[in-house]
């Protein structure tokens, strides 16, 4: 289909579009819930099904079940998303799906079921042109929870593709995300020595004094200039009000732009010493992805002002996230990455959260169109062609 149709064509998909995200929106799916994953993921095997002709690939791992539609070219445009979302199972029933002058609510609506949504869109767009055969969607299940079962999958069908694009949501306007933080995390344990604390505290190791001094040299890993934040978080101390506690531990998040970064962190966070006589610390964890640099995105990034201005929209910013993606493990094979496809909206993990569903066959026509473009002139991997 000319590029110039798909605009109109995607427009006459809105009823379709909408239709499917509700449906979608009410199928909740918790990341820790296994039979709402696999109830919504029969609910999306029957949408994809409708759009590429054929079901899915159920790649069960760990249990979680993730969905494949491998394409039938070489060097395919592999479309990614995730359908397990934040929110608990229940939500909806003080927090129902429900749309007000164009604009979408509910658990998931923008993280990221209007982008799957809009995904689905896309390639019944380019069906009549014969492009959806270049295409691969993979939709996975954990990604909320740090990927663990999907990253091999993502790994092996982003190593065979020419391009990934990312249909997690949009930054602010419908800017598309050229640059994403790497991310790690850590547990820091502390065990010292139980004792009475009116009687005889000076007996005992404080465990949660020692964690107390980790915390402050944890807070000295992070590098202002440099934006790399190291965030202590969740942390717990003893068991009883007036026991010395005899352990303690504190979870710690680490964000940073380059793979520089996130390895000095990494090497230094696992040379925390005890300071209190007595006690001792472990470090468990490490790094969950690397970022994802713009040299994965740049040339894409560009496809797709392009492609924007083929279906007659204003061509999208790209802008830099300190959250971590799927994209982050594409990104860091050396598969060109664009993310930040999906909706434009806003509030993704919060009650605010929403999705324009006005602009989402302008979306739709815009991802097709960039495959498109893909198709016309592949992008080069970092460090040469493919």
């Amino acid at each position: 289909m000319p590029a110039d149709q798909l605009a109109a064509q995607a427009a006459a998909r809105s009823p379709w579009l909408q239709q499917r995200l509700a449906e979608l929106v009410e199928c909740e799916s918790p990341s820790a819930d296994t039979a709402a994953l696999n109830r919504c993921a029969a609910l999306l095997a029957d949408m994809g099904a409708e759009v590429f002709g054929r079901p899915p690939e159920l790649r069960t791992a760990g249990g979680l079940p993730h969905l494949l539609w491998p394409a039938a070219s070489q060097d395919p445009v592999l479309i990614l998303g995730h359908f397990d979302t934040v929110w608990p199972l229940g939500t909806l029933a003080d927090w129902p799906y429900a749309v007000a002058d164009g604009i979408a609510s509910g658990p998931g609506v923008f993280d990221m079921k209007a982008g799957i949504v809009q995904a689905l869109a896309a390639v019944a767009l380019l069906a009549p042109a014969g492009l959806d055969g270049s295409v691969s969607l993979l939709l996975t299940s954990d990604e909320e929870v740090g990927s663990g079962t999907s990253r091999p999958l993502i790994e092996e069908r982003a190593s065979a593709a020419a391009a990934v694009l990312v249909c997690e949501p949009s930054a602010d306007g419908g800017a598309v995300k050229i640059a994403r933080k790497g991310v790690s995390g850590y547990r820091i344990g502390v065990r010292g020595r139980a004792a009475h604390a009116g009687l005889e505290p000076e007996r005992g190791v404080n465990a949660g004094l020692e964690l107390a001094h980790q915390v402050l040299d944890l807070a000295r890993l992070a590098d202002q200039v440099e934006q790399t934040t190291v965030t202590p978080t969740l942390a717990a101390a003893g068991s009883t009000a007036n026991t010395v506690p005899e352990t303690a531990s504190a979870a710690v998040d680490v964000r940073a732009w380059t793979r520089a970064e996130l390895d000095r962190v990494d090497r230094q966070i696992r040379l925390l010493t005890p300071r209190l006589p007595g006690a001792t610390v472990t470090v468990t964890g490490g790094i969950n992805r690397y970022p994802m640099e713009p040299g994965a995105a740049m040339g894409l990034f560009e496809l797709a002002r392009a492609a924007a201005a083929d279906v007659g929209m204003e061509p999208p910013a790209g802008v830099r996230s300190g959250g971590g993606s799927d994209g982050n493990l594409t990104a860091a094979l050396g598969v060109p990455t664009l993310d930040g496809l999906g909706a434009v909206g806003g509030g993704p993990h919060a009650r605010t959260e929403h999705a324009d569903v006005r602009l989402m066959a302008a979306r739709a026509a815009l991802l097709a169109a960039l495959v498109t473009r893909i198709g016309q002139a592949p992008p080069r991997r970092e460090g040469g062609s493919r």
